[in-house]
């Protein structure tokens, strides 16, 4: 009897409750230990992948090493020797030219010179500059150097005032190219009046002339 009691009161107890209507709690299923780390394992993920992006990354710096061999160390090094290269053309240069202008000098006749008119010209050396002349008349006085010429005519040059000196084998003359002018003509030292002389007395062919017959 008491059992039967029992067991139609613990019956009517899910009828009841939902009569009075309290809510029925279901409690969730616990999580497993596999779910448990795998959710670990995926939140380290995420952190890892955070702090990967904020991260700033550290700059290297490699330095270059100095070749010993810099350019300007080598144009340092080829500078003096290309100047000294130079430096020595231009010696060799200037010494040929020395020989030239010393060679063309010598066959330059000195002394004072009569030309036309009465006119005479004075041509002396300088004893303080080699190759150099002062040449001097009424109203003029130069000073000239040797310049050389391709039909071995002696030329001196005054360049500043311009005035020309020419000397062929028979005569010599003065002019001044700057005013087209000449100042003295048919100028004649006493070698030059011998040179003179000899062709007077046998006077070279003319271009004009005719052949001599079998020619």
């Amino acid at each position: 009897m008491k059992t039967l009691l029992i067991s139609a009161l613990m019956a009517l107890v899910p009828g009841l409750v939902m009569a009075s209507g309290a809510p029925v709690t279901t409690k969730a299923p616990a999580k497993t230990t596999a779910q448990k780390a795998a959710a670990k394992s995926a939140t380290k993920a995420r952190m890892a992948k955070v702090k990967a992006k904020t991260k700033t990354p550290h700059k290297v710096i490699v330095a270059k090493a100095q070749s010993s061999t810099s350019p300007v160390r080598a144009a340092s090094v080829v500078a003096p020797a290309a100047a000294a290269g130079l430096a020595a053309g231009a010696v060799a240069a200037n010494q040929v030219g020395n020989t030239d202008v010393l060679a063309i000098a010598d066959r330059v006749y000195v002394g004072r010179i009569a030309c036309e008119l009465g006119a005479h010209v004075t041509v002396t050396a300088d004893s303080t500059a080699p190759g150099h002349f002062h040449v001097e008349g009424k109203n003029f006085k130069y000073y000239m150097s040797p310049v050389a010429t391709s039909t071995g005519t002696v030329r001196l040059e005054d360049t500043k005032a311009g005035a020309v000196w020419l000397q062929i084998a028979n005569k010599s003359m003065l002019m001044n190219q700057k005013l087209g002018q000449r100042l003295a003509d048919e100028c004649m030292s006493s070698e030059q009046v011998v040179v003179a002389e000899a062709i007077k007395r046998n006077p070279p062919p003319s271009v004009l002339d005719p052949l001599p017959a079998g020619k």
